[in-house]
């Protein structure tokens, strides 16, 4: 032990070991015990009646990626790179930038298709490029684009694997926009992929009309992000809103808002409540549940399953690589039994997670298969 220390005019002080507080330990043991067995007590509480899971599942919202290793052509702005999600997306996908330098981008799609061809439940997933911002000639401008993954190189990966779909993405303000919608369709895309406030398109610009008419003409779905968009560096989240997307549907074109146009507010009114109202409309929109049971979007999966204006409406997706990371997990949830999350969390695989999840919490056998549907790919 430490001599005792002294100050001037005050007696000695001695320094004595902390005990460990036992008793707070106690209290701590005790309230955990009690959450577990209030768990082993609540039974699954899914959000509307289960029903079967069907065979041929086709997610409509998987994402590829690239470092432009293997001259794929991709491409990931500086910004980006020092972004702290650039990493947490590489091992979400499963490789790493070693790797990728070494073997090529297209080492990125061999994993998601091995994934893919490892799941019990779903059998394709249609995988999406992502074309940049444009500058004011129609090229791309590489200087405001935080990432850029050409259909060259999607369709590419498409052709090495069977169980990928070819998802195209084209700015309608390129000068070529139109051919190269042509491109996309001839080379097998079964739709056109955009996220408008990474993009930086207006879907409501009335100049983009021919650009529609085509999509029509070529039966190509329009898969728009709509929403919040939290994903990228930066965002110009008023092009998210979807009643921007009422000229496209008026015209005839097939448009899956993705999201249900969660967690943003346009003109002092929630996202979800415009695209609900667009719903009683068009009959040809729909919307994708693809990163709905994200810790950051509580709540938005019941208003998915529960508001009459998505009925029939709802299509599968997951938006991987982000179901493979820690926004997304059983553990969330206070509507899955401790069962059905030790289950699901024994589940290795990401697309037989996210399906038995989603199902879990109720998510109608039309919604999985629906994407097949509007993909060309239904028996």
């Amino acid at each position: 032990m430490p001599p005792p220390t002294t100050a001037p005019g005050n007696p000695p002080t001695i320094r004595r070991k902390r005990r460990p507080n036992r008793r707070a330990g106690r209290v701590a043991g005790t309230l955990f015990a009690l959450l577990l067995l209030v768990e082993f007590a609540l039974p699954a509480r899914p959000f509307r009646p289960v029903e079967p899971i069907p065979p041929g599942i086709v997610d409509l919202h998987c994402h590829l990626a690239g470092i432009g290793a293997g001259g794929s052509g991709c491409f990931v702005s500086p910004a980006m790179r020092r972004n702290w999600r650039f990493a947490v997306y590489l091992r979400a996908f499963g490789v790493s930038e070693k790797e990728l330098r070494r073997e090529g981008d297209q080492l990125l799609g061999d994993r998601v298709a091995a994934r893919v061809g490892a799941s019990r439940r779903v059998s394709k997933a249609v995988v999406l490029a992502l074309d940049g911002v444009m500058d004011a000639h129609g090229n791309l401008d590489t200087n405001r684009t935080d990432v850029y993954i050409p259909n060259e190189f999607v369709a590419a990966t498409v052709a090495r694997h069977t169980n990928l779909l070819f998802g195209a993405s084209v700015n309608p303000y390129r000068t070529d926009a139109l051919a190269r919608l042509e491109w996309a369709k001839a080379h097998g895309a079964v739709l056109v992929k955009w996220i408008p406030p990474v993009m930086e398109i207006e879907p409501d610009d009335v100049r983009l009309i021919p650009f529609y008419r085509k999509l029509v003409e070529l039966r190509l779905p329009l898969l728009s992000h709509t929403g919040q968009e939290g994903a990228f560096s930066h965002a110009a989240e008023e092009f998210g809103d979807p009643q921007r997307l009422r000229l496209p549907l008026s015209l005839g074109v097939t448009v899956i808002a993705a999201h249900i146009a969660s967690s943003a507010t346009y003109a002092g009114e929630r996202g979800t409540d415009r695209l609900a109202r667009l719903m009683t409309e068009f009959p040809h929109l729909y919307t994708d549940i693809s990163a709905l049971t994200q810790i950051n979007k509580p709540g938005v999966l019941k208003e998915a399953l529960t508001r009459p204006e998505f009925a029939g409406r709802l299509v599968y997706g997951t938006d991987y690589p982000l179901i493979n990371t820690l926004l997304v997990s059983p553990w969330y949830s206070m509507h899955l039994s401790l069962r059905q999350k030790f289950a699901l969390w024994r589940l290795h695989n990401p697309w037989d997670r996210d399906v038995e999840m989603k199902h879990d919490l109720g998510v109608p056998t039309d919604a999985f298969a629906r994407a097949a549907e509007l993909c060309g790919q239904a028996p």
